[in-house]
């Protein structure tokens, strides 16, 4: 888990310090690489503005999580793929509690990533992709202060509400991969319910954390 908490940290981070000079546009007439470098314009101007956000408030960080970044990322098709084809035997109920808890769990791992920013850079690399394309990968890496680029890539699909993210990979590894090897034990165990039993108590612990350790 903790591979995977560094991992959202790096991309919160890529989100959140990416592209301020880009001017806003709507969503749905943006670019997929336009729309990855300029989501979290507000989450920087709101964040340096706020001084609860800044002292680490957990409910004022997870609001700005939740009104400002959550609302690019497709949950649904994410929960799907990491769960794979324990997802098509799901109920629908089960679906939905999944996905609720999966989402509950990335939201309190992006907001404690957000105390974690710094003075890392993002870079952005040449978009490949033709403009009928309705799945791409944006391409960047995060520029630390000490040590080598990490590789930051985003798959993002086009929607009808515009492009949304759903996979993350760093240094090679995609989020929902990771996360499938986690999902697919905790089925094996005590099947979809047991699942969402885990992942509902990882949640509640993370409840009664301090955001500053939450990502790490």
């Amino acid at each position: 888990m903790k591979f995977i908490k560094q991992f959202i940290a790096l991309a919160t981070v890529a989100l959140a310090v990416n592209a301020q000079a880009a001017a806003p546009a709507a969503a749905g007439t943006e670019a997929p690489d336009v729309l990855v470098k300029r989501i979290s314009q507000d989450v920087i101007d709101t964040a340096k503005s706020d001084k609860a956000i800044q002292s680490g408030d957990q409910k004022k960080v997870m609001d700005l999580v939740e009104t400002k970044i959550l609302p690019f990322v497709d949950f649904q098709r994410m929960t799907a793929e990491a769960a794979g084809r324990n997802w098509r035997t799901a109920t629908p109920e089960q679906q939905k509690a999944l996905q609720d808890q999966f989402r509950t769990l990335l939201i309190f791992t992006y907001s404690g990533a957000l105390s974690q920013i710094k003075n890392e850079t993002v870079e952005f690399k040449p978009l490949r992709a033709d403009p009928s394309d309705t799945e791409v990968e944006v391409r960047s890496q995060v520029n630390v202060a000490r040590g080598e680029p990490v590789p930051l890539n985003y798959r993002v699909e086009k929607t009808a509400s515009g492009w949304k993210i759903y996979d993350i990979n760093v240094l090679g590894a995609w989020l929902v991969q990771t996360y499938q090897g986690t999902f697919t034990s905790e089925i094996a165990k005590g099947g979809v319910d047991g699942l969402i039993k885990a992942l509902t108590a990882k949640n509640q612990t993370l409840a009664n954390k301090p955001l500053k350790t939450v990502a790490k």
